[in-house]
C-alpha cells in the first residue's frame, strides 16, 4: 500500500498517533497537507522545538521550547474540528514521564475526535511503554515518476530541454536519493555549466554513493570484475548468463518474474564474493554491499528501523544487486543470542521481505558454514537457487592460473606451464592460487628478474591450504553438498560423480 492510501485510511479510521520515520520533512508535510485537505478540509498545525506552532497567526510561537505544552495545544482545538497536528523531531521527548502519560491520555481521547497527531523523525525511536499507541507508517523515497516530474518541472523553469534517452538515464541514476538531494545535485550541475549534460550523471552517482555511505549500513561497490574473471564454475556461469535479460521490459511482457536471488555456499576463497561482483558488472546493475552487523544498534527498535531503511534504499535503487557477504555469521544461533530477541526480529523482517518482495532487487548471499544458518532461509522462495562452490578441479585451477597470469603477464603468458601448475596445487582455492602468484612475484622481484613457473611452485610448497588445516569442517560441507541439497557450481566436480553412486 502506497503512503497516501495508507495515511488516508488512518485518518478516516481515526488512528490518534501516527509515527512517520523520514528525512524528507518538506515532502512528507506536503503530502500530509494534501491528504488533510482531501479528507474534509482538515486544519494542519505544525510544531517544532525552536519556533513552536507555525502557520496560524493566532497560535504562532505557542509551545515554543515546551514539548508538553505542544501536546496541551491539542486540547485547545474544538472536539468537532477536524485537524492534523504535526510534531517535528518529537521522538527526543518520548522518554519523559509527563509526555508519555499525556500521549496515552490523548490516544484515548482522540479515538472519538477527528484529530490526528503525526510525529516526524529521522528514525524510529519509540519507548516500549508507547509502542501500543503509535502506528508507524513508512514514507518511501521518490519513485521514478516523482523524479521525472521534478526534472521536467526544473527544465521548464530554466527553459532547457532533454532527450528522452538522457532523461531516462538521469531518472535512473537519481533513484534512491531524497528529493532534496536530487534538487541539490541538479542545481549544482546547472550552476557549473548553465545546463545539464550527459557527464553530469556522474555527479548524481557520486551523490548517491555519499547517501549510501551515510546510511552506515550499505556500501556502493564499483563492480569491474567480469564473468570471464571467474575460473571454472561453469554451471553457475550458465545459470547467470541465462538470466542476463531477466530485468528487461521484454522479460516482463513474456511473463517472467524478476529473479529473486542466489545463495552461494562453499569453502572460503573459492570465488563467491567475486561472483557477486561479476553478476553486477555483467547485468549492468548497481552493486550494494550489506554488512549485516551494521543493522544491529544499541537502542531499542533501532535495529528494526535500520533493517527497514536498508530495504527502502535497496528498493529505491532497484533494479540492483544486494550483496550480503557471510550471512551465516550474522544469523547463526538465533535462539541462543541474548539480545532480547532483536536478532530474531531483524531476521524475521529480512526473510519476510525476501519472500514477498516484488521489486527487482537481486539478493546474492554468501555463506561458509551452512549448518549454522536457520532452515527458514534455505526454504524455496527466498532464493531462486542455492549453489555449492567447492574447491576447484585441476581443469578449473588451470583456468584460474590463466585468468591471473593473463592479467599479470599477458606478454609472457606462453612461458608458464599451466598444466604443471594446476597439477601441483591440489586442494588450493582460488584465493590461495592468487596468493601463490603474489609470493612468486616477490621471489622474482627480490632477484631482479621476472617470476617463472618454478617460482610459483616454490611459493605453493610454502602454503598450507585451508583444505588441510580445516579438513573436518570442509569434509562436512562437501558431504552436505553431495547429499543433493544444493546445485553444484562446477560441471566436473568430484561431488557430481559421488552423487551418481548414492
Amino acid at each position: 500500500m502506497i503512503f497516501r492510501e495508507e495515511f488516508k485510511l488512518l485518518l478516516r479510521a481515526r488512528y490518534p498517533l501516527i509515527y512517520i520515520p523520514t528525512y524528507e520533512e518538506e515532502r512528507v508535510e506536503a503530502a500530509i497537507r494534501e491528504e488533510a485537505t482531501n479528507q474534509g478540509n482538515r486544519s494542519v498545525y505544525t510544531w517544532d522545538f525552536v519556533d513552536g506552532y507555525q502557520g496560524n497567526p493566532n497560535d504562532a510561537g505557542f509551545g515554543k521550547r515546551n514539548p508538553l505544552q505542544a501536546l496541551e495545544f491539542v486540547n485547545k482545538i474544538p472536539p468537532t474540528a477536524p485537524a492534523v497536528v504535526i510534531l517535528r523531531d518529537y521522538h527526543r521527548f518520548l522518554e519523559d514521564v509527563a509526555i508519555a502519560r499525556k500521549l496515552r491520555n490523548l490516544a484515548r481521547l482522540l479515538k472519538s475526535q477527528p484529530k490526528n497527531i503525526v510525529l516526524l523523525s529521522p528514525r524510529v525511536a519509540i519507548p516500549d511503554d508507547l509502542r501500543e499507541v503509535f502506528t508507524v507508517v513508512e514514507f518511501p523515497l521518490p519513485t521514478a515518476g516523482d523524479i521525472k516530474g521534478e526534472i521536467e518541472r526544473l527544465f521548464v523553469a530554466t527553459g532547457n530541454s532533454l532527450s528522452d534517452k538522457f532523461l531516462d538515464n538521469l531518472v535512473g541514476s537519481c533513484q534512491g536519493l531524497s528529493m532534496e538531494r536530487i534538487r541539490r545535485v541538479l542545481a549544482r550541475a546547472i550552476a557549473a555549466h548553465g545546463e545539464l549534460q550527459p557527464e553530469d550523471v556522474d555527479l548524481v552517482l557520486e551523490e548517491k554513493r555519499q547517501t549510501i555511505r551515510q546510511t552506515q549500513i550499505l556500501d556502493f561497490y564499483p563492480a569491474t570484475e567480469q564473468i570471464s574473471d571467474i575460473g571454472g564454475l561453469d554451471n553457475l556461469k550458465d545459470w547467470l548468463l541465462r538470466r542476463g535479460g531477466s530485468f528487461s521490459d521484454r522479460a516482463r511482457q513474456y511473463g517472467l518474474p524478476h529473479p529473486r536471488g542466489l545463495l552461494l555456499v562453499g569453502i572460503q576463497g573459492t570465488g563467491k564474493s567475486l561472483t557477486a561482483k561479476a553478476i553486477a558488472h555483467h547485468w549492468h546493475l548497481p552493486l550494494l554491499r550489506l554488512d549485516v552487523g551494521r543493522l544491529f544498534a544499541g537502542l531499542v527498535g533501532e535495529s528494526e528501523s535500520r533493517t527497514r531503511q536498508m530495504i527502502q534504499v535497496a528498493e529505491a535503487l532497484s533494479p540492483c544487486i544486494l550483496w550480503i557477504d557471510e550471512i551465516d555469521k550474522a544469523f547463526s544461533g538465533l535462539g541462543s543470542k541474548g539480545d532480547a530477541g532483536t536478532t530474531s526480529r531483524v531476521f524475521g523482517t529480512f526473510i519476510t521481505w525476501m519472500a514477498e518482495k516484488t521489486s527487482p532487487v537481486f539478493v546474492v548471499a554468501t555463506a561458509n558454514d551452512i549448518q549454522s544458518l536457520p532452515p527458514e532461509i534455505l526454504r524455496k522462495g527466498r532464493f531462486d537457487e542455492i549453489f555449492f562452490v567447492g574447491l576447484p578441479t585441476q581443469e578449473e585451477r588451470k583456468a584460474i592460473f590463466n585468468v591471473h597470469l593473463s592479467r599479470l603477464r599477458p606478454h609472457n603468458l606462453p612461458s608458464y606451464d599451466m598444466e604443471r601448475l594446476a597439477y601441483e596445487t591440489p586442494d588450493f582455492s582460488g584465493a590461495e592460487i592468487e596468493q601463490t602468484l603474489v609470493e612468486a612475484m616477490h621471489i622474482g622481484f627480490s632477484q631482479s628478474r621476472d617470476f617463472t613457473s618454478d617460482d610459483i611452485l616454490e611459493a605453493a610448497s610454502q602454503i598450507i591450504p585451508l583444505a588441510r588445516t580445516a579438513q573436518e569442517q570442509i569434509q562436512q560441507l562437501q558431504e552436505w553438498a553431495a547429499s543433493g541439497r544444493a546445485r553444484l557450481a562446477s560441471k566436473h566436480s568430484p561431488l557430481s560423480i559421488q552423487r551418481q553412486f548414492q
